[in-house]
């Protein structure tokens, strides 16, 4: 009997990746492949996987959009009371991975989330669709709710309340991860993977190639 997991599998043989390929940082190197991803089409390359870790060490992941990257870190907004929110305030570190699979590429993220601060969330807000702000007033992230039509009235009432400009509200913010080691993973035949990753060193960084 066939197994509807274990059988399907896929030879990766899109390319390769060798030491002369990385630039002297992971950030030129990200912008590199983030660039090819949306070259290529892939749905939405902005998304990545956060994973978090609770005071207790409950581990938990989701996916979020990448709104902003420098040579500070990825930057992403969410619901603070949100569990990603409450996590990633008690415990700073993290991890972020882009799954882009029609390159048969992901990168991984070893990092620290930095709040942003008040001033940068605010001109951020201001810049989302009218939808999502009221939107950001309407849920309560992760918190239980008895119904959708919970929901619907309370996106209603935030429309209702606010015919103009829509406030950012208190429990809404953002996080700046910044990297301590970036791991780039191309696919290769008979799963003999590339994965190459810059870990930092002071104000440099330095680059190994881990076994598949």
């Amino acid at each position: 009997m066939s197994d509807p997991y274990a059988d399907l599998r896929r030879e990766y043989a899109a390319g390769g990746l060798a030491e002369r390929d990385l630039t002297p940082d992971p950030f030129a190197m990200f912008q590199r492949w983030y660039d090819d991803a949306v070259a290529a089409g892939v749905y939405e390359p902005n998304a990545m996987v956060v994973a978090s870790v609770s005071a207790d060490g409950r581990p938990s992941s989701r996916l979020v959009l990448l709104k902003r990257f420098s040579e500070q870190g990825w930057v992403f907004f969410t619901n603070l009371g949100s569990r990603k929110g409450i996590e990633l305030r008690e415990n700073h570190r993290c991890a972020l991975l882009f799954p882009w699979h029609p390159l048969e590429r992901q990168v991984r993220v070893d990092g620290v989330a930095h709040e942003l601060p008040r001033t940068e969330v605010e001109t951020y807000f201001a810049s989302r669709p009218r939808g999502a702000q009221l939107g950001a007033h309407a849920s309560h992230q992760s918190h239980e709710v008895g119904s959708r039509q919970v929901l619907d009235d309370a996106w209603a009432a935030a429309d209702a309340a606010y015919p103009d400009d829509v406030p950012v509200p208190d429990e809404w913010g953002g996080f700046r991860v910044e990297p301590e080691a970036v791991e780039f993973w191309q696919g290769r035949p008979g799963r003999m993977h590339d994965r190459l990753v810059y870990r930092r060193d002071g104000a440099t960084w330095s680059t190994v190639r881990l076994a598949p």
